[in-house]
């Protein structure tokens, strides 16, 4: 028999959405070619050959180990690629991702991956052709409108801020804009300009974006209105502090022994 994994409890579209999210189950939306990714991101020239810090491990001979027998190298890893970073920021007005949901797609989906994940951004380091797939994966699909969400690898400031008129996430490097309907950039993540306009297409309509989103809202689908996240969430948190602070107590907390009283101090 099969099994199928339950990644996040809750019926809402929003819970559903961060179930897809999680599992890698996304739409892809928009075509990004990799030199237009290349340029967007900055480490390197599009076209470039990909720097290495070490050969390919097949010229180097490794040790004998039986870990490196059983675990397959990640295509950057096997060619001895840097580590270098993408980074998202994402509005939370209805963007359709959210940093921790998009640290859980990298680290569920993608191996060699090291999500990192913060209130207003979300970074992830791997080796660099590695770190570009996952990157590019995550642009095409419907994790990510290009007018909610956008690589910003420093000066991330944004997500907080009321939309501009225009419906674009503000950014104080003005690495995007708005041009014909389409999301256009035309400096590279840190905001040093680059010798093209990456479009990544038109951004959703708010009907779209409020469909697609990860974010619970008092104006769309309230966090409290799920039974079920709020049981497992309280669940979590009371285990975690019991077992931490009162260990003699984890046979009254254990998993099947009976609902769980939760006391608000």
């Amino acid at each position: 028999m099969a099994y199928t994994p339950q990644y996040y409890p809750g019926a809402s579209h929003v819970a559903v959405n961060r179930r897809k999210h999680m599992s890698g189950d996304v739409e892809k939306l928009r075509t990004v070619s990799d030199d237009d990714l290349v340029a967007a991101l900055g480490h390197r020239a599009p076209g470039a050959d990909y720097p290495s810090i070490h050969p390919p491990l097949k010229e180097m001979g490794e040790p004998d180990c039986p870990v490196r027998q059983m675990v397959e190298p990640t295509p950057g890893a096997a060619a001895g690629d840097r580590v270098r970073y993408s980074q998202f920021t994402d509005s939370m007005y209805s963007a359709p991702s959210i940093p921790y949901f998009r640290s859980y797609y990298a680290a569920i989906n993608f191996r060699g991956v090291d999500p990192g994940t913060l209130s207003g951004r979300q970074i992830v380091e791997a080796r660099e052709r590695d770190m570009e797939a996952q990157c590019k994966a995550t642009i095409e699909s419907e994790m990510t409108c290009p007018a909610l969400a956008g690589l910003r690898g420093c000066t991330v400031h944004g997500h907080s801020l009321r939309l501009a008129e225009d419906g674009v996430m503000f950014d104080m490097l003005q690495r995007t804009h708005l041009e014909g309907g389409n999301v256009i950039e035309d400096k590279d993540q840190v905001g040093v300009p680059i010798d093209r306009k990456v479009n990544f297409g038109k951004p959703m309509t708010e009907a779209e974006a409020k469909k697609r989103t990860t974010i619970y809202r008092t104006d769309g689908v309230k966090y409290r209105d799920e039974p079920e996240v709020l049981d497992h969430v309280h669940l979590v948190h009371h285990r975690r502090t019991m077992y931490g602070y009162r260990p003699e107590t984890a046979a009254e907390t254990a998993p099947g022994v009976g609902p769980v009283t939760y006391k608000t101090v």
